[in-house]
């Protein structure tokens, strides 16, 4: 059941079309933001992260702003100052700040990796939180692709870096955020919703600068680089969000693996990252447990 103005009502299963578009909407969005990603690990190789966090969000909030006047929508909604949308912010921050260290710290394939247990917990939280059904196939689905993480990772002792952790700080933001979006007022937009998400970031940008410090050389390139994942990272952030809001969380989901194919093969042929054989493993087991995954949702939801 879903909470609406303050009772509790029952959760209608999204129809088959609209689960659909929604899988077809993260996975453009998975792609995009894998694109991001390198635009902004390619900007923090000569900005501070909170130089190029602030860019980032200013460039996103002027989008988002120009987007929702297009389309008639106020740029400041009663709705926004509620309690869902407070809680959003927080983790957007959370997530936004942890998984822009790693990307700066960390290979982006590693990073991207981590980010992958993402959906893991969305799903979880979905059955918990808006008591959609999963079922025991469904979860046994998700048990493996988390294992197919693993075998990404190959956990061992002293194996993770310090700023390894920053990607799963990260992560659990991110499925917060997710999670927190599915429970955002419907009488706001997507378009007002990327607006406050990414309006937040400017002071933590700051906030981040002034803490860790550095210079800030403003060239040319790494402007090009903020402005490219800005414009990329709107059009993701808006997919996302459209996804999450259209099919059921616990079918849609399970799409955000296609994002570990995105991130290992640009971390690759942009950044000469290597690409070992368990990565290769691990990759295969996440995506057939994501397809197996959306294969039963579709015949039962068990």
């Amino acid at each position: 059941m879903t909470r609406r103005g303050g009772r509790r009502t029952a959760h209608v299963p999204a129809s088959g079309a609209e689960n659909l578009r929604g899988a077809g909407l993260m996975v453009a969005a998975m792609a995009a933001f894998a694109v991001e990603d390198m635009f902004l690990k390619a900007a923090a190789a000569s900005l501070p992260v909170g130089v190029v966090l602030m860019l980032f969000g200013l460039g996103g909030s002027i989008g988002f702003a120009l987007l929702a006047r297009l389309h008639g929508e106020r740029l400041w909604h009663p709705a926004m100052a509620t309690r869902s949308v407070g809680l959003r912010a927080v983790l957007e921050v959370i997530g936004r700040l942890g998984y822009t260290l790693a990307i700066a710290m960390t290979p982006l394939s590693s990073a991207t990796a981590i980010l992958q247990a993402t959906p893991l917990v969305v799903v979880a939280g979905a059955a918990l939180v808006f008591r959609e059904k999963v079922g025991w196939r469904r979860w046994s689905a998700v048990v493996v692709g988390f294992a197919g993480v693993m075998v990404i990772l190959k956990p061992a002792p002293g194996s993770f870096a310090a700023a390894s952790l920053l990607a799963v700080i990260g992560m659990a933001g991110f499925a917060g955020r997710d999670l927190a979006t599915r429970a955002a007022p419907k009488e706001l937009s997507n378009r007002q919703l990327g607006l406050c998400g990414f309006g937040v970031l400017v002071p933590t940008g700051a906030a981040l600068w002034a803490v860790m410090g550095g210079p800030a050389q403003f060239s040319v390139a790494a402007l090009a680089c903020v402005a490219g994942g800005t414009v990329i990272g709107v059009a993701a952030y808006t997919g996302l969000t459209a996804a999450m809001r259209v099919g059921d969380v616990s079918i849609v989901t399970p799409f955000r693996y296609s994002r570990l194919l995105f991130g290992v093969a640009l971390g690759m042929l942009i950044f000469g990252e290597r690409l070992d054989t368990s990565t290769v493993i691990g990759s295969l087991i996440v995506l057939a447990a994501g397809l197996y995954t959306l294969t039963r949702a579709r015949k039962a939801p068990v």
